[in-house]
C-alpha cells in the first residue's frame, strides 16, 4: 500500500512575507540562546558606548530579570525607536564589513531581545534629556521622559515569555547564573581598564555581589596581570608567563601558565581576537599543540591569550553570536601561538609552579603546639662553622649509617656554608634519602629533587636536540604500501609531504587517489602505514594541523629517556647530585618531567619554620 509523502502538499505552496515580529523571533533564536547570551550582547553594547563602569544585575539565573547599567555615551531620545529596529546600528555604515573595530555591528541584539522578552531602555546622552522606551514581545511603546544622570540602563524582564517553548530548554537557575558569570568574567579580562560589578538580586533585599573587578591602572601588561589575578586567581597570576610576540601583522599578548600549573579540563583557557572573546577550534588546537610535549593527555594548560591584528585579516561575521572567527591565514595564527608559547616555556628554564610547594606543605601535618614556641636567633657564620666541626660524625658512624639510609658526609675542608657557596637557584646537595630524592640547601630554604624524573627530562631534551640537528632517520620499505583515499584526503596529505618527510615519513602520489608510503620513521619500528595516515587525516580535520607523527616519535624518545636515566634506588655521590642540579638549571623545561609532573619541590625557610611553630 502506497503512503503519501508528508512533505508533499496537495495544494501548491504559497510564498509569504513574514511580519517583523516573526522575523525578530527567528533572529533571536540565533543571537539569544540563553540569559548569558543576552548579558553578553548588552555588556558589549556598553563597552562600545565607552563605558568605564558597568553593573550587571540578574534574578533567577537571568530568566526573570537582567539589568545592565553603564556610564557610556547614551542614546538621544530621537534615536531610541531606531535602536530597536533590525539592522540599525551606529557601529558601521555598511560599506566595509571587514573593517570592524567594535564588539557589535549587526544591529540585531536589541530588537531580538525585545521580540522575546520585556525590554526597557532608559538613556541620557550628553546635552540631551533622559528618555525611556519599552518593547514587549515585539510591540514597541512610544518614547517618554525619564530621570537619569548619564549613560544607559537596559532592563530585560521575563526572557522568552513570548516564546515559552524556549524556556523548556534552559537549565537550572544556578547553571544559568554560572554562565552569566563566565560571560562577564571573559569580558572583564578583555577590558582591564573598565570596572565590572555582577550582582544576583533574586528575592528581596539589595542582592548578593557575585563578582567585582575594579578598573586597573598602569600599562597594558600590568593591568592585564592584575585583572587576571582578580578573575582567575592569584595562583594563576603567580605561575603564568608573559607572552609578547609578533608575526606578519599579528600581535600575540597575554599570559600562559607553567606546565606544572595544569588543569583537569580546558576550563581555564581564554582566547581573544581583537579584544573579542572567542571559542575557536583552531586556536584551542594551537594552544594544546604548544603544550603537547609537556603535559600528559589528561591534563590541560591554563592561558589567557590575546591576538590583535588589522580587522581586515580576520572575519568576525561568521555567526550572529560572533563567538567564531575566521583568519585570512589560519596557519600564521596557529604558528604564532605555538612558537611564542614554546619560546616562553623554554625561557622559564627549570622553573616550576609555586602550587607544588603549597601542596607539599599542605600534606605535612605537624603537631600544633599549645603555646607560642620561643624563637631563638639564627647563629652567625662562625658559630655555624664551629657547630659543624663539633657535630661531625665519628669515624665509626659510617658502619651504622646503612640502617638509617644513605647520607652524604663530605670532608670538613669540602664543606661550604650557604653564605660561602654560590647562590645556585637549586642550591647545593646535602644528602639523598630513599635512594631517590636529593635534598639541596638554597640561600632561602631547601629543594627536594626527584632524581629519576629530573634526569629523565634532561636525557629527553638531549635526544630531542640531537633529532633536531641530525633529522629523523627513515627506514625504506622493501615494498611500498599503497593506501587508497578520497581525492580530498589525498590532496591534503600530499600538501604535507615535505614536513612529513622531515619526520621520516616518505609519501608520494601513486596515481588517482592513491598514496604510496615508501619510508617510515626508523625509530617507530614496524608501522601500520594506512592506520597512521588515517589518524593524521583525523587530526587535520579536527585541528587543521597535525602533530601526531611528531608526538609518536617523541613518545619513543621519552621512553628511551626513561630507560636511559638514573633509576630510583641508585645511590649518588655528592658530585653527581650537584652536577644534576647544575644541569637542571641550564636545561629548559627541566621543572617538569616528560609527563608534566614536577621534578622538584622548593620549600622556603619561613614555611619550614612555620611547620615547627618557630614563627
Amino acid at each position: 500500500m502506497a503512503h503519501p509523502d508528508p512533505h508533499i502538499s496537495e495544494n501548491a505552496p504559497v510564498i509569504r512575507q513574514l511580519d517583523d515580529a516573526a522575523i525578530n523571533r527567528i533572529a533571536a533564536g540565533e543571537v539569544v540562546e540563553r540569559p548569558a547570551s543576552a548579558v553578553k550582547e548588552l555588556v558589549e553594547n556598553a563597552i562600545d558606548a565607552g563605558a568605564q563602569r558597568i553593573s550587571v544585575d540578574y534574578a533567577d539565573g537571568g530568566k526573570t530579570l537582567i539589568r545592565v547599567t553603564d556610564d557610556g555615551c547614551g542614546i538621544p531620545p530621537d534615536d531610541l525607536p531606531l535602536a530597536l529596529s533590525r539592522h540599525a546600528t551606529s557601529k558601521i555604515d555598511g560599506t566595509d564589513l571587514l573593517n570592524i573595530h567594535t564588539f557589535g555591528f549587526r544591529g540585531e541584539a536589541l530588537p531580538s531581545l525585545g521580540a522575546v522578552g520585556r525590554l526597557t531602555i532608559t538613556s541620557r546622552a550628553a546635552g540631551q534629556v533622559g528618555a525611556e522606551i519599552a518593547v514587549n514581545g515585539g510591540r514597541m511603546e512610544p518614547v517618554k521622559p525619564a530621570a537619569l544622570n548619564s549613560g544607559s540602563v537596559v532592563t530585560l524582564r521575563d526572557l522568552f515569555f513570548a516564546t515559552p517553548a524556549r524556556l523548556k530548554f534552559l537549565r537550572t537557575d544556578r547553571a544559568e547564573a554560572q554562565a552569566i558569570a563566565d560571560v562577564v568574567k571573559r569580558l572583564a579580562m578583555a577590558e582591564p581598564f573598565v570596572q565590572f560589578v555582577l550582582r544576583g538580586v533574586s528575592g528581596d533585599g539589595p542582592g548578593r555581589e557575585v563578582f567585582r573587578a575594579g578598573a586597573e591602572q598602569g600599562d597594558m601588561f600590568a593591568a592585564l596581570h592584575g585583572r587576571l589575578a582578580g578573575v582567575l586567581g592569584r595562583e594563576f597570576a603567580d605561575n603564568a608567563l608573559a607572552i609578547d610576540a609578533q608575526r606578519e601583522g599579528l600581535h600575540l599578548t597575554g599570559y600562559a601558565a607553567l606546565p606544572t600549573y595544569s588543569r583537569g579540563s580546558a576550563v581555564a583557557q581564554y582566547l581573544f581576537v581583537n579584544g573579542r572573546p572567542v571559542k575557536d577550534k583552531m586556536l584551542i588546537g594551537a594552544l594544546r599543540g604548544a603544550y603537547f610535549d609537556f603535559l600528559s593527555r589528561d591534563r590541560h594548560p591554563a592561558a589567557a591569550l590575546f591576538i590583535d591584528c588589522d580587522p581586515t585579516l580576520v572575519d568576525v561575521n561568521v555567526h550572529p553570536a560572533k563567538s567564531e572567527v575566521r583568519f585570512r591565514d589560519p596557519g600564521l595564527a596557529r604558528g604564532l601561538i605555538v612558537s611564542a608559547l614554546r619560546h616562553a616555556l623554554a625561557e622559564a628554564g627549570h622553573r616550576a609552579s609555586t602550587t607544588v610547594a603549597g601542596a607539599t606543605l599542605g600534606a605535612m601535618q605537624p603537631e600544633q603546639p599549645g603555646a607560642r614556641v620561643y624563637q631563638m636567633d639564627r647563629p652567625s657564620l662562625g658559630a655555624r662553622k664551629a657547630a659543624f666541626s663539633g657535630q661531625a660524625p665519628e669515624p665509626g658512624f659510617a658502619e651504622t649509617s646503612g640502617m638509617w639510609g644513605r647520607v652524604e658526609t663530605p670532608a670538613e675542608d669540602a664543606v661550604q656554608t650557604t653564605d660561602e657557596a654560590p647562590d645556585y637557584p637549586l642550591g647545593t646537595a646535602r644528602g639523598q634519602v630513599h635512594e631517590n630524592y636529593i635534598i639541596a640547601q638554597t640561600a632561602t630554604g631547601m629543594v627536594i629533587v626527584d632524581q629519576h624524573a629530573a634526569h629523565e627530562r634532561l636525557v629527553y631534551e638531549k635526544l630531542k636536540n640531537q633529532m633536531a640537528e641530525n633529522g629523523v632517520a627513515s627506514q625504506a620499505l622493501l615494498i611500498p604500501e599503497i593506501v587508497e583515499l578520497s581525492a580530498n584526503d589525498c590532496a591534503r596529505l600530499l600538501e604535507l609531504a615535505e614536513p612529513l618527510g622531515k619526520l621520516g615519513l616518505g609519501i608520494e602520489a601513486f596515481g588517482g587517489t592513491a598514496i604510496a608510503v615508501r619510508e617510515t620513521p626508523a625509530i617507530l619500528g614496524t608501522v601500520n602505514a594506512k592506520a597512521m595516515l588515517l589518524d593524521i587525516l583525523d587530526e587535520l580535520a579536527d585541528q587543521n594541523d597535525t602533530n601526531l607523527l611528531q608526538a609518536r616519535i617523541e613518545a619513543i624518545l621519552s621512553r628511551i629517556a626513561c630507560y636511559g636515566s638514573i633509576r630510583s634506588g641508585r645511590w649518588m655521590r655528592a658530585e653527581e647530585m650537584n652536577a644534576l642540579l647544575r644541569e637542571m638549571e641550564a636545561t629548559p623545561h627541566s621543572g617538569q618531567c616528560n609527563h608534566g609532573r614536577p621534578t622538584y619541590v622548593e620549600l622556603k625557610l619561613t614555611d619550614i619554620e612555620r611547620l615547627f611553630g618557630r614563627t
